[in-house]
């Protein structure tokens, strides 16, 4: 399919298997080269650059990133909307979201479905608030397994909005979680809090590091990874 560059305007775009997406650009002082990542929702096209570099130079770069950006979009799912009738992913299983005016407005789960009330413009933000609610005790209780196991003092943790990790562990010891995984396998969820706990050990992915986690986690990691890499995308599609 025919793409095209438009360098001359103020806001930058690209036109990718039909879809004109924005260039978000950004110039960070340590950069040496350029990065280039699709929006886990496709909804844009985010790159990083030196603080030296041009908008032109970033459209000349994913122009000729062409293939590997549509093979990324096509692996973006279509946005749904969280309302009557969708399904809505929950630890690995699927619960259809049945709204009723006469149910309570905090949602209830029962036989493979979730019954919610309240006013249907605020299903979403409200189905949002709940599984973070949901999302909060797994995490913190995933955390404390792992610690553990590993011998290591239990920190805080966080839920994260982060549009492209997972996890992440600060140098202060704070593990964040994305709060999106309360929706996959339960397995999958436990391997991003076991990967964050070995970094409490071992702040590198040295072989030390992948030895402490295939230590500490009770099932093959190449699993949950493949699982992440092939369906975590999905996971944005009803909260990007």
């Amino acid at each position: 399919m025919t793409s095209w560059l438009r360098p001359n305007v103020a806001d930058p775009v690209i036109d990718v298997a039909g879809k004109t997406l924005p260039l978000a650009i950004k110039r960070h002082p340590t950069a040496k080269k350029l990065v280039m990542r699709l929006a886990p929702d496709g909804s844009e096209i985010r790159i990083t650059m030196p603080r030296w570099g041009q908008s032109r130079d970033a459209l000349a770069f994913a122009q000729s990133r062409m293939g590997w950006l549509e093979r990324q979009l096509g692996n973006v799912a279509d946005a749904a909307q969280p309302e009557h009738g969708t399904i809505l992913p929950f630890r690995g299983s699927e619960l259809e979201i049945v709204w009723d005016e006469t149910a309570r407005r905090t949602p209830v789960v029962d036989d493979g479905q979730i019954i919610i009330g309240g006013a249907q413009e605020s299903l979403k933000p409200r189905l949002e608030k709940w599984l973070r609610t949901e999302a909060q005790p797994l995490m913190a209780a995933d955390l404390a397994h792992y610690c553990c196991v590993a011998g290591v003092g239990t920190p805080p943790i966080r839920l994260s909005r982060a549009q492209r990790r997972w996890g992440s562990c600060s140098s202060s010891g704070t593990v964040r979680i994305n709060w999106r995984l309360i929706m996959a396998p339960d397995f999958v969820r436990r391997s991003v809090v076991a990967h964050e706990v070995a970094h409490l050990v071992h702040f590198d992915h040295s072989p030390a590091f992948h030895a402490l986690l295939g230590d500490i986690f009770e099932e093959p990691i190449e699993t949950a990874n493949r699982w992440l890499k092939t369906d975590g995308r999905t996971l944005y599609q009803y909260f990007g």
